[in-house]
Formats: C-alpha cells, sequence, structure tokens
C-alpha cells in the first residue's frame, strides 16, 4: 500500500504533500532533516491527513490532485477545524 500524506508545521505555518510505502519511516525522515530542504527548513511536522492507495499511480495521481489549489485548499480547510485558527 503507498500512502498519500499531509504533514503540517504548526510553528512556520506550512504544509507538505507527498506519497510514500512507508509513512512511520518518511515522518522520521522529515523530522530529522533529511529529505528535502523544504521540509528540513520547517521542522518539527506533525501528520495531519492520510489516503492509502494499493499502487503507486493512484498515490502519485492522488497527491497531484492534493497539490492543485483546490486540493491545498481542501487541506487548509482540515487545518483551521483542527487548529481553530
Amino acid at each position: 500500500m503507498y500512502t498519500v500524506y499531509t504533514i503540517y508545521s504548526e510553528k512556520f505555518n506550512k504544509i507538505y504533500i507527498g506519497q510514500t510505502e512507508n509513512i512511520e519511516r518518511r515522518m522520521i525522515e522529515h523530522n530529522n532533516g533529511l529529505l528535502s530542504v523544504y521540509s528540513k527548513r520547517y521542522r518539527p511536522w506533525e501528520l495531519v491527513y492520510t489516503e492509502e492507495y494499493p499502487t503507486r499511480a493512484e498515490a502519485m495521481k492522488r497527491e497531484k490532485q492534493l497539490k492543485s489549489q483546490k486540493g491545498r485548499e481542501f487541506i487548509w480547510n482540515l487545518i483551521r477545524q483542527k487548529y481553530q485558527q
């Protein structure tokens, strides 16, 4: 299974959307600065949203949708509800 995920940095009010085969490992990598410069810069990260898909192709398709303007609005609405900002 592949997980499409969104992580949130409350400290910097930033989101990151990605996909992985191992969400636990990926969260460790994000919070230890082992991945992109972007995710390293805005630590710490909290996992705020996930969806699972049986294939990488399906996960990548959904990741692309979430990275669109409409998808980002969906994610930001979830974050606002959770953090009541």
